[in-house]
């Protein structure tokens, strides 16, 4: 059964949850509805133990996401209603913070937001025909969805910088070559790609695979041997729950 919380599609098959972007007509441009949408939609994700793995997409054949909807820009009814409303519903840290594996599946236009998105999930398939970019520069913005932050972390300094700062897009295989995706497949491939991962690793035991992600995703903002100390200790922890 198919869900629909305004902009975003819900469906469970199985252990997998699906997340659709659905604002085709507009390239899936993120606007207030679809962050409330995805909100509801993660936190069915993280509420539902039979859950065990997601992939997340974009309805429509032209794109993932193309970026936030400048129409609403500055709709808000004051700086610090809109500042309390993205506390309350923080996407992002919602969906970094799911011990649940992620894999996007990418296709067509990636820009912006879309790849503030991406870059928050675990795993990121792409199509032949993806293209990546990050505008906001041309268009007088500072990323606002971590795009400062995560994607660093994914391609290096430099040429995060040179994305963020030059504001060119880039193909599907140089997305790849630069570590911004980890894999690219045919076009019409990309969602089996995408649900046979998330099969896979679905399947995987749960608390294992969260210990995995805490491990990766905490240790890499901490110095090496604290970070190996933590991967020690959740290792004893995740042999101790065997017994």
């Amino acid at each position: 059964m198919i869900t629909d919380f305004g902009a975003i599609l819900y469906e469970k098959l199985g252990s997998v949850a699906q997340i659709s972007l659905d604002r085709p007509h507009v390239l899936n441009a993120y606007n207030v509805q679809m962050r409330d949408g995805l909100y509801q939609a993660l936190e069915a994700v993280r509420d539902d133990p039979e859950v065990r793995a997601v992939v997340l997409r974009g309805q429509g054949e032209r794109a993932f996401c193309a970026g936030a909807d400048l129409t609403e820009f500055g709709t808000a009814p004051s700086q610090a209603i809109a500042r309390q409303v993205r506390w309350e519903r923080d996407v992002w840290g919602l969906l970094l913070g799911l011990e649940k594996p992620v894999v996007a599946a990418l296709h067509g236009y990636v820009l912006g937001s879309g790849v503030e998105m991406a870059l928050c999930c675990d795993v990121r398939i792409a199509s032949e025909d993806a293209q990546f970019g990050m505008p906001e520069v041309s268009l007088g913005l500072v990323p606002a969805a971590g795009g400062t932050q995560t994607l660093p972390r994914a391609v290096g300094r430099g040429r995060a910088l040179e994305l963020l700062l030059g504001g060119a897009r880039i193909n599907a295989q140089e997305a790849l070559s630069m570590g911004l995706v980890d894999r690219v497949v045919k076009g019409e491939k990309l969602l089996e790609a995408a649900g046979s991962l998330a099969q896979e690793l679905a399947s995987r035991n749960p608390e294992i695979v969260a210990a995995i992600k805490l491990s990766v995703n905490t240790g890499l903002d901490m110095p090496l041997i604290e970070a190996m100390d933590m991967e020690r200790r959740l290792a004893i922890m995740a042999l101790s729950t065997r017994n």
